[in-house]
């Protein structure tokens, strides 16, 4: 996050940059690459792509530009009802891109959502929500951008199992790396397997998946995505980790779809299971995304002063002030599933405590201090995961810090110890993040008005979030028994 990319730097740095930016460009990027099939991709409200292909002459004779192209609202989760199902996808030219996954020559371009009647967008597309995120920061005169660069974890297993019915419920997850595996039969077992918190940057044998993570680092190149650096993780069992050069707040989240797309895809061209889901394997670290944000002035980053505790300005504290006071709503957003509060506990480097330091990474608010260069300077939000939709999650995180802006929210000392090892009265002083997600939830339904402003996010969208994530995810999870509860208790 310490530089904008140049076109020249794309050419030296083999990103691909020959894309098309319009309609006519589209056609003409289609006739030259011979492309033989249009997919339309779109994202739920939970935060999953959605798509349907159609033949390439049907975008190069249509109106699909102007008029959209309809699908049905009804089956997507968190959408339409089914007696106003009709919806319409616009596709916006500037994420065409010739699809790295598809076995024929294949167009994938990402699509705004809007309503047949009124013409207008969608109230509860995800990354209308973004866009009007984007146009929000700029209308306060705060900053004319924001830059956002989320480092997302996840595990890539070689086989998992699960099923849940009235009388029995299990999951089994394995991975020839995984630690529990040191004593199979594997015909022969060569050992190498990372223990458990012992995962992190071990060169192969150890590591099994560079190969894999460096062909999925050169595919997202070839997309358009610049990544970074990619390495193995913390956890045993595979968890890896593959950071993307930052970007503006759209374009990020469709970075982000575009990296869990490849990744699960080059996965299963292995014969490998890539999941996002936060806390899969027990007594080990769970997997976070990190999120590198900042606000900028033209060519100037508002988060730096020379001056200021670890070089950050006034602004950039307030910044912080807001996202600690909103975290319990936030967690609603940006930590949404059951499993998440898995992994917000104590003991896993999950950041629970709602304090900010200066390198320290057992606070939810970290401040790098890797380079003293002002465009380097930014915070980084450690509570968020890629469980999360990231239109919705990266928006309602720029809420809540320019809510800390705009009423110049103190967050008050920063905390530069080891939270982790606080003596018990010290540690009782400190707020930590929700511990379900019905808690995270409550806090959502409380605490959402900083969110409202601009009409970013709207009632619409909140009520109907809350209501999905309680009834299609907490209530069910609660109401099944859990296969631990048979050890504690079957014998009382």
């Amino acid at each position: 996050m310490t530089t904008l990319v140049t076109e020249r730097d794309r050419e030296q740095e083999g990103i691909e940059s020959n894309f098309p930016t319009t309609p006519d460009e589209v056609k003409k990027y289609i006739q030259r690459n011979k492309i033989q099939v249009i997919d339309f991709k779109f994202n739920d409200l939970p935060g999953l792509w959605q798509h349907f292909s159609i033949p390439a002459a049907d975008l190069l004779e249509g109106s699909v530009w102007e008029e959209g192209i309809g699908f049905d609202g009804s089956s997507i989760r968190g959408f339409k009802k089914i007696q106003e199902s009709d919806m319409i996808l616009k596709p916006d030219p500037t994420t065409a891109v010739l699809d790295p996954v598809c076995q024929y020559p294949t167009l994938s371009i990402i699509c705004d959502i809007y309503d047949p009647v009124t013409k207008e967008p969608y109230s509860r597309d995800p990354r209308y929500i973004a866009r009007k995120a984007e146009e929000y920061l700029a209308k306060t005169k705060i900053a004319t951008t924001s830059y956002w660069g989320p480092e997302a974890e996840f595990f890539i297993f070689d086989d998992i199992r699960f099923d849940q019915g009235e009388n029995f419920g299990y999951y089994y997850i394995d991975s020839v790396e995984g630690d529990w595996n040191t004593g199979r039969d594997e015909k022969p077992n060569l050992g190498y397997k990372p223990r458990y918190k012992e995962g992190y940057f071990p060169v192969p044998p150890h590591d099994t998946l560079q190969d894999i993570r460096s062909e999925i680092m050169l595919t997202l190149r070839k997309t358009g995505v610049p990544v970074e650096v990619h390495h193995h993780e913390v956890a045993t069992g595979g968890q890896c980790e593959i950071d993307i050069r930052y970007s503006t707040l759209t374009k990020m989240a469709d970075n982000l779809l575009m990296y869990k797309y490849v990744i699960k895809n080059i996965a299963r061209r292995h014969n490998k299971v890539a999941t996002f889901m936060p806390k899969p394997i027990f007594k080990d670290n769970g997997s976070g995304m990190h999120v590198h944000q900042s606000l900028w002035n033209g060519g100037t980053n508002l988060f730096y002063d020379g001056k200021g505790y670890a070089l950050i300005s006034e602004m950039c504290k307030w910044y912080i002030g807001g996202l600690l006071k909103h975290a319990h709503a936030l967690c609603g957003i940006i930590a949404p599933t059951t499993n998440s509060y898995k992994r917000l506990v104590p003991g896993y480097e999950a950041p629970v405590n709602l304090v900010y330091s200066a390198r320290n990474r057992s606070a939810a608010v970290r401040i790098p201090m890797y380079s003293t260069n002002p465009k380097a300077k930014r915070i980084e939000f450690r509570t968020p995961e890629p469980s999360c939709n990231p239109y919705l999650a990266f928006s309602a995180m720029l809420m809540a810090g320019l809510d800390g802006i705009q009423n110049k929210i103190d967050p008050g000392q920063a905390v530069d110890k080891n939270l982790y090892d606080l003596e018990p009265e010290q540690l009782a002083k400190i707020k930590s993040v929700p511990a379900s997600l019905d808690k995270a939830l409550d806090a959502l339904e409380a605490d959402h008005e900083f969110m409202l402003k601009g009409d970013v996010f709207t009632k619409d969208v909140i009520e109907t979030w809350i209501a999905y994530k309680r009834e299609c995810e907490f209530d069910q999870v609660r109401l099944r028994p859990h296969p631990h509860e048979f050890y504690l208790y079957f014998d009382i």
